[in-house]
């Protein structure tokens, strides 16, 4: 494996142009919240005065618990153990528990996690940093994270949903049997159906399945796994979800920011509701308030303020966050100093900026999380003898695709140098046409339009003609760009990490964890 290239998200037009902005500093009131040196030093500073020994004592003790079933390195160890001490932040990542890990930058973005814990211990050595994945064990869509892709095959689990996927067991492995076909005969085949086994093993929670699949895979980076669907953990953030229910403080709070932001980029990720809560039952489901009692939506189940501030005091584990309280969570609950998310995470952490200092708890530094890109030597070269480059397949193809076709067309050649020069006539006709009657002008400028109307006419139907000529061209070009995208998006959203590690094993994360780029966020793309 080699590396080809490494295109930073300013050069990629699918990148939305908000975190373009906000890498670029163009959005004001986040410039200490990018990636820097000096913004680390200030965040180690406001974390370690925010964060007190009590709350580092609960967490290490959760960790010590929700880890206790896993084998765990010496590394592990001595993270959860630091995590006591005042000298020891955290650096986390978040994701679903989609099904056998999902699409492959879910691995990613734990190796960018974990990277920068290194590159912050070797500019920081007297502080500890430790790597956090964050489970989303309390989402509910189900069908969501149900299922992953290979380049083969399409595999499912189904279970009963509804409630917290992480409280749901497994009881169908069909999807194992099957996946056992495809990798029998690859050369880590064996390791990946073990993990698969081991994860999946009928009456594991999806909770435990994650938890015992990303132990296997980065246990020695001493990366530390957190549930949020905890009673210990929400006892600590009991006084926000109380003001979330009497005042709407999130939604008020942020509603400048959210209009700043719609006003500049059109929408928001996500728009926060006044009461940003679910209820956890059998079920999860949303918290609303009609005036008088607060409504369980979609459930048989009313509180009056006195009762549903009783069951918030009596069962914190009950009220669950939704997607913007939940970075307000994890931030009360970790000495955390960076978030590492992909584009839509960042966006709606944006959001939230506002909230944070009114509930007086530090923003963290975002960090939109590098992509990575694994070509066959064949797709590379094939890009090569068509004259193109591989950022090419990162802007608009069809442009691209058009650019190709008409390359070196002796017909575009001529209209076009036929159009220049009915350009400068008509610039000679209106310069003369303005010294005279203004209606005549006007008609010079109208034949200007209508003759210029029948070049871009005559383009388009040579371009039509063309593509009909070239076909054997077009197919090549589209086979190419779904090499490099499948299913005509990036491969990371498509491909689930098992179809590198058949061929490489643990020697593909080793590549992975080198080639991810720290400072900046860039899409990197090897040879394979």
């Amino acid at each position: 494996m080699k590396t080809i290239n490494k295109i930073s998200f300013h050069d990629i037009e699918s990148i939305p142009q908000l975190i373009k902005d906000f890498l670029n500093h163009d959005i004001e009131g986040f410039e200490e919240s990018t990636f820097s040196l000096d913004n680390f030093k200030k965040q180690i500073h406001l974390k370690q005065n925010s964060f007190t020994s009590d709350q580092r004592n609960v967490l290490s003790s959760i960790f010590d618990k929700q880890l206790s079933g896993l084998t765990l390195s010496s590394k592990q160890i001595e993270n959860i153990e630091n995590l006591r001490g005042p000298n020891t932040f955290t650096i986390t990542t978040g994701h679903q528990l989609n099904l056998f890990s999902g699409p492959v930058f879910f691995v990613y973005k734990i190796l960018q996690t974990i990277k920068t814990c290194f590159y912050l211990k070797e500019n920081f050595p007297d502080f500890n940093f430790v790597p956090v994945y964050w489970m989303a064990s309390e989402d509910h869509d189900f069908v969501e994270i149900n299922h992953f892709k290979t380049e083969n095959n399409y595999y499912e689990i189904n279970e009963k949903s509804g409630g917290a996927v992480g409280r749901i067991k497994i009881n169908d492995t069909f999807f194992i049997s099957e996946f056992e076909k495809e990798f029998k005969d690859s050369i880590f085949g064996t390791e990946l159906i073990l993990m698969l086994k081991e994860a999946y093993t009928p009456g594991n929670t999806l909770t435990q399945a994650i938890q015992i699949l990303v132990n296997r895979l980065f246990s020695d980076f001493g990366l530390l796994i957190i549930d949020g669907d905890s009673k210990e953990l929400k006892n600590q953030i009991k006084d926000t979800f109380r003001d979330e229910l009497l005042n709407f403080s999130l939604h008020k709070t942020s509603q400048e920011k959210v209009n700043l932001l719609t006003k500049k980029y059109g929408k928001v990720q996500v728009n926060p509701r006044e009461i940003n809560l679910f209820y956890l039952s059998e079920t999860r489901d949303r918290i609303d308030f009609d005036g008088q009692n607060y409504n369980i939506v979609d459930k048989n189940i009313q509180f009056t303020e006195e009762e549903i501030l009783n069951e918030l005091e009596n069962s914190p584990e009950k009220f669950s966050p939704n997607a913007l309280m939940r970075p307000v969570y994890q931030e009360t609950v970790l000495p955390n100093l960076a978030y590492i998310g992909g584009n839509a995470e960042i966006m709606y952490w944006l959001e939230l900026k506002d909230y944070f200092t009114k509930i007086n708890i530090p923003f963290p530094i975002l960090i939109p999380r590098n992509s990575m890109l694994f070509l066959k030597e064949k797709t590379l070269n094939k890009i090569e003898k068509l004259d193109l480059k591989i950022e090419d397949f990162f802007q608009n193809f069809t442009t691209i695709t058009n650019g190709k076709v008409l390359d070196n067309n002796e017909i575009l050649k001529l209209l076009n140098e036929k159009e220049n020069i009915l350009l400068n006539q008509f610039s000679e006709l209106k310069t003369i046409a303005e010294t005279t009657e203004k209606s005549f002008g006007n008609m010079v400028k109208a034949e200007e339009v209508r003759q210029l109307k029948s070049f871009k006419r005559l383009k388009k139907r040579l371009l039509h003609a063309e593509k009909i000529k070239q076909n054997e061209l077009l197919e090549r070009l589209e086979n190419i760009f779904l090499d490099v995208h499948p299913s005509k998006t990036w491969q990371e959203r498509v491909y689930n990490f098992s179809v590198f590690f058949a061929d490489y094993g643990y020697s593909w994360l080793e590549t992975c964890l080198e080639e991810m780029e720290i400072r900046e966020s860039k899409l990197i793309i090897l040879a394979i």
